[in-house]
């Protein structure tokens, strides 16, 4: 793959606002969940999560252990003047795969469809890693086959199960109903434990 998806291809498009993937609100799907949990203690990572409008939300509804975790700086500094409430020792800038952590919750959004897929048996299996004992990994994952030779990249079920089957027992993985519009059709809800 000739892009090389670093800290500074992210800081790029964060600095000039490079951003189609974003939609400047928390993923319909994922509030809808987040909205479902009784457990406001629950420790959370969002990696990869750019400008962070999840995290936003969880901590807004009264989460207090989320943690965001992302390569780009500039996309950080920004999550920090937006939300200047959130704790800065919980804003992380790094890389997804040498983070060290135990989380209860890892939310997915829109980070798998952005790393170089011949990474994806190494994110599954990290995301494993990542989680408490009865962690979940929590989010969205694109239903379509978008591009091949720049993020967004996309998959399929079958696809994704490959990924996923040899470190998680319970598998959710259905059509998202309540998607925004552009991408309704497009994206499966997953939950795996």
């Amino acid at each position: 793959m000739p892009i090389q998806l670093n800290a500074s291809f992210w800081d790029s498009k964060y600095l000039t606002e490079d951003m189609g993937w974003d939609v400047g609100h928390p993923s319909p799907p994922i509030a809808e969940y987040i909205d479902q949990l009784d457990n406001h203690d629950i420790s959370i990572l969002i990696p990869g999560c750019g400008n962070g409008y999840e995290a936003e939300y969880l901590w807004r509804s009264g989460f207090t252990n989320v943690y965001l975790l992302d390569l780009s700086e500039t996309a950080m500094t920004q999550f920090k003047i937006r939300v200047p409430d959130f704790p800065s020792e919980q804003i992380l800038v790094g890389d997804f795969f040498k983070h060290q952590g135990k989380y209860d919750m890892v939310l997915e959004q829109t980070f798998f469809c952005a790393i170089n897929p011949a990474l994806r048996s190494k994110y599954a299996s990290r995301m494993k890693d990542l989680l408490n004992k009865n962690g979940k990994l929590v989010g969205v994952l694109f239903n379509d086959d978008l591009n091949t030779d720049r993020p967004p990249f996309g998959g399929n079920p079958l696809e994704y199960l490959g990924y996923f089957q040899p470190h998680f027992k319970n598998l959710y993985m259905k059509n998202c109903y309540n998607s925004i519009e552009p991408r309704m059709g497009r994206e499966l809800f997953v939950m795996f434990s």
